[in-house]
């Protein structure tokens, strides 16, 4: 019954399982009540899907965008990145707890980090201790 189908949708989609994802993904989207493309001829939902496939109805890369879309969870939105010189001059004037009027009390405090040179760091690289080694490892 569906072997031509699947034959004819072959050209359309070459990869048979693929083929099968997609068409399975468009059977369940009909039976949630999705409007089909072609006429059903009495055919179960696969059928349907397979021949929309192989009439080019509804193209593969949109069921396969959709179908990814419906397996995704977490969907990330692209934002860009803060640009870091921006961040850097946003701390620049930052304001004390000292400065803030009542006003401004509730605000979060701005947290400000030291900084230590490069010869700094391996100053107190090299003033670190090994671990002892243990006859365990």
């Amino acid at each position: 019954m569906a072997r031509v189908t699947v034959e004819d949708c072959i050209d359309k989609v070459d990869n048979r399982f693929e083929l099968v994802l997609l068409a399975s993904h468009r059977a369940r989207q009909i039976s949630q009540g999705a409007s089909i493309t072609i006429d059903r001829d009495n055919d179960k939902n696969p059928v349907v899907a397979l021949r929309e496939i192989a009439d080019e109805t509804l193209s593969p890369d949109d069921l396969k965008e959709d179908l990814i879309h419906s397996l995704q969870k977490h969907v990330e939105v692209d934002e860009p990145e803060p640009d870091p010189a921006s961040l850097l001059s946003s701390n620049a004037g930052a304001v004390t707890t000292a400065d803030r009027t009542d006003e401004e009390d509730d605000l979060p405090e701005t947290v400000t980090f030291d900084q230590m040179s490069e010869e700094e760091l391996l100053a107190g690289i090299e003033g670190l201790v090994p671990p002892e080694k243990s006859d365990d490892y």
